[in-house]
């Protein structure tokens, strides 16, 4: 079945595009390079993981629908569409709610909060291990009876929504904001203010946060980010960090079954023998500083240009993935993973970034040389030779910038839990 989101691929950077030119034209620092590369790729990684898991999760729904539904919705019946759009939106919110309140959703789902700007590009950051989670608050439609189609089909409705209301650059609206999620609730939700913490839980309807008490109106401008700010732009560690701050808490836990409880509790919660964490300290947007390191416009421009290369064989991946043999599919996906890795670990001024990129340019060029000779032998040679030209000058342009690139540059999150949002 389909992965719809994939088709809204050219829109969303479309749509990001304008925002940034509109940004620009009323004077206003909404995007930073580093930021939205670290949204971007944390996307695509995520979008990676779902080509591979999206038929085993749908697959359960399948199951579930075929074997044990209670009644036949018919896929013409335009009442069930109407109850199925409130259903699904009512089942993310709880979902939403439970991935802020429970520590292992939450590992999952704070790759989304973590960036410190609000933009459209922070709607496509999403963590690679989130559908294993909210696969499951939807398993009662397929008890249900509703058809797959139908249900993939809402839940994209519910997800592509919720990508424009990411932004700064529109104010409240009014009537709407009695009853929709609107940019303004939305930002509440990012927000780590104290006062706009677990907050604004909705997809695209805030009654269900009106009605169950999580509703919070903006007030003043949110400070954007978690509260226990990652200092890295690392996509592939954005994904693994809470697991290990969450088994990082458990070593001074006395019983065992406070080390697998803690898994399913609170971020905040610490069993009653030890301290509780203490407050979040008040925010002010004016005098808070943002984790920027500073580089040349160089090597901006070097890792803008290779990003772009690394996305457009993502979109081939996720376009062709149906289509590919297994080998070229795996070979695919160590080229856009490691380079995702890569970008971030240059944004932030990690040394290993310089020769783990150098190795990415050489095993890329056995790449391309691989797929061309399958799919288009007779250009084997100007291919080739046209990416060992282009990874033998990249390689020299990146080592013109090895000496900023240091280890302690970059320095990656050292303080544990607590993470409250």
């Amino acid at each position: 079945m389909r992965n719809y989101i994939i088709f809204a691929i050219p829109a969303f950077f479309l749509f990001i595009a304008i925002e940034w030119m509109v940004a620009r034209f009323k004077h206003r620092d909404v995007y930073r390079l580093n930021d939205s590369i670290s949204d971007l790729s944390c996307g695509i990684s995520q979008q990676i993981v779902s080509a591979f898991s999206r038929t085993f999760l749908l697959g359960v729904y399948v199951f579930f629908f075929t074997h044990w539904r209670w009644f036949d919705i018919s896929i013409k019946a335009v009442w069930a569409w109407v109850v199925l759009f409130f259903v699904v939106d009512f089942l993310y919110y709880l979902f939403h709610r439970v991935s802020h309140r429970m520590n292992a959703p939450w590992a999952a789902h704070i790759v989304h909060h973590q960036s410190e700007e609000y933009n459209l590009s922070v709607a496509l950051r999403q963590g690679s291990f989130q559908p294993f989670f909210s696969a499951i608050f939807y398993i009662p439609l397929a008890f249900l009876g509703f058809p797959p189609v139908m249900y993939m089909a809402t839940r994209s409705i519910n997800t592509l929504y919720q990508f424009w209301i990411h932004t700064r650059l529109v104010g409240k609206l009014g009537f709407f904001e009695w009853f929709l999620n609107t940019p303004s609730h939305h930002r509440v939700h990012h927000g780590k203010n104290p006062n706009y913490l677990d907050k604004n839980y909705a997809g695209i309807l805030i009654i269900w946060d009106r009605m169950f008490g999580t509703f919070v109106e903006e007030k003043e401008e949110p400070v954007y980010g978690v509260t226990n700010q990652p200092q890295d732009f690392n996509p592939i560690w954005s994904n693994l960090y809470y697991w290990r701050d969450i088994y990082r808490s458990t070593k001074p836990f006395r019983q065992w079954w406070h080390k697998v409880i803690v898994w399913f509790m609170p971020p905040e919660w610490r069993p009653s023998y030890l301290e509780p964490y203490g407050p979040h300290p008040e925010l002010d947007p004016k005098t808070y500083h943002k984790y920027d390191p500073s580089l040349p416009i160089g090597l901006k421009g070097y890792i803008s240009l290779q990003f772009v290369v690394i996305l457009g064989a993502a979109l081939a991946l996720l376009n062709y993935k149906p289509k590919l043999p297994d080998l070229p599919v795996y070979a695919l996906t160590g080229f856009v993973l490691i380079g995702v890795l890569t970008m971030g670990g240059l944004l932030d001024r990690k040394r290993w970034a310089l020769w783990l990129e150098s190795l990415r340019l050489l095993l890329s060029a056995v790449l391309v040389g691989f797929l061309v000779s399958l799919y288009l032998p007779k250009q084997l040679l100007l291919y080739t030779s046209l990416f060992v030209a282009f990874g033998s000058a990249s390689t020299l342009w990146l080592l013109r910038y090895r000496s900023i690139l240091q280890a302690q540059a970059g320095r990656g999150l050292e303080h544990p839990l607590p993470i409250l949002e």
